[in-house]
């Protein structure tokens, strides 16, 4: 049985500590899709294609990296890909409260998929999409926070 993986999330935009989940959980995948989930209830800074775009940009040469646009139930995204594993990282012990609550629904909906977790980096701690958006959005400098593909995409659109 191959591992895949699906690690969802809404890459609104994709920052170094995504990345850094993404390099790390690699070797235990024979393959990793980036599910970009759409999610009526926000509105996004980057149009869906756009996020498509960097993540399919940033792993264009890893053959083990895939993206894919969804709506609805992470779950449903993982039996569409063939997913037995989702993916998730944790920054902070509270986050492994709301993240262990939702593999637990997860796994109550489809007992096959198991969720894996991995802590981030100490240094990536504090880089959030929320918080790069809040920066972004008050003319702040956010280059050390995003991969090159990302802060080059958005140089040419100023």
């Amino acid at each position: 049985m191959n591992r895949i993986g699906l690690f969802p999330g809404t890459f609104d935009p994709i920052t170094i500590g995504h990345q850094d989940i993404i390099n790390r959980s690699l070797p235990l995948f024979d393959k990793l899709f980036i599910g970009i989930g759409r999610n009526v209830n926000k509105e996004p800074m980057f149009s869906v294609e756009q996020r498509l775009e960097w993540i399919k940009e940033i792993y264009k040469d890893n053959p083990k990296v895939d993206a894919v646009v969804y709506e609805g139930l992470t779950i449903r995204c993982c039996q569409q890909v063939g997913a037995n594993f989702i993916l998730r990282g944790i920054r902070y012990v509270n986050d492994f409260e709301y993240e262990k609550a939702i593999a637990d629904m997860n796994r109550s909906l489809d007992p096959k998929i198991e969720t894996v977790f991995l802590t981030c980096l100490p240094q990536y701690t504090s880089v959030a999409s929320t918080l790069v958006r809040d920066v972004l959005k008050n003319g702040g400098d956010v280059t050390q926070f995003l991969p090159e593909v990302v802060t080059r995409s958005m140089a040419k659109k100023r």
